[in-house]
């Protein structure tokens, strides 16, 4: 099932920007607002506000984007850039909010708004996490995104909530391991199954997967007749988690291969 995401209360007011002073009334005809005609920034840059403020996220991304073409030397334009990527971000259109950010990286590296910049690419990836069943290359570079966001802006508000999705996001990973080495394991093919649990522990030790992973290891380790690693496995899951029902289940297969490596919980 695809991780559900709402625009963080930052994202939303790191966009609402002012409009201009005084405006010319936006065009009654959508093709008249985003068709090319020469106007003032002023007049330009409030119809986009006024159509983002209406819900109307993809003219309003047009028409942000003729502000930067048609005056491109003016103050607004930076802005105007910024706030096109987030009216994409909001009709989601991710591929077209996170090449518009990234151009207003290239183009402005250290403004001010660069770590909102940062944050509006990371947040276009996550949106596009998909079921575990599926691939997840887009859950990779949405967890390398999220990274550079706590990397490059350790302190501010939006690397505290890239924090929150990093530990969604390594679950995710997680549990797409673990759905991989669940499938050879059915499929008896021990050896692969264990490279799968073995990662999530390796990697993915503080996710909610962990314990589980344990278990299939022990499991698989049993399967393979390696009956020490098993024991080592079922040892740090009762150390770990010892009130876990994986724990139960690896305490019972020891059992049953000589003896479990560590009590069972409540002993």
């Amino acid at each position: 099932m695809r991780i559900q995401f709402r625009p963080a209360a930052m994202l939303l007011a790191a966009a609402a920007f002012v409009p201009l002073a005084s405006c010319a009334g936006p065009s009654a005809q959508t093709r008249a607002d985003t068709q090319y005609v020469a106007r003032d920034v002023n007049t330009l840059y409030n119809l986009a506000k006024d159509r983002l403020d209406r819900n109307q996220y993809g003219i309003a991304a047009a028409i942000f984007s003729e502000v930067e073409r048609q005056h491109p030397y003016s103050p607004w334009a930076r802005r105007a850039q910024l706030m096109g990527a987030f009216s994409f971000y909001l009709a989601r259109e991710y591929p077209e909010a996170i090449s518009s950010a990234r151009r207003f990286l290239s183009i402005h590296p250290g403004n001010r708004d660069a770590p909102y910049a940062y944050y509006l690419i990371a947040v276009s990836y996550y949106e596009q996490i998909s079921d575990v069943t599926r691939d997840q290359s887009l859950t990779r570079q949405a967890q390398a995104a999220l990274n550079e966001v706590v990397r490059r802006y350790p302190e501010s508000v939006y690397a505290a909530d890239a924090r929150l999705k990093l530990d969604l996001v390594n679950d995710h990973l997680a549990g797409k391991e673990m759905e991989i080495g669940r499938f050879y394991q059915r499929r008896r093919q021990w050896l692969a199954a264990t490279v799968r649990f073995r990662n999530v522990v390796d990697s993915y030790d503080t996710t909610t997967h962990a314990p589980e992973a344990l278990m299939r290891l022990t499991e698989s380790y049993l399967a393979l007749g390696i009956v020490e690693e098993a024991r080592r496995a079922a040892a740090v899951l009762g150390n770990n988690y010892p009130e876990s029902r994986w724990y139960d289940r690896a305490y019972e297969l020891m059992q049953r291969h000589g003896g479990p490596a560590a009590p069972a919980a409540g002993d």
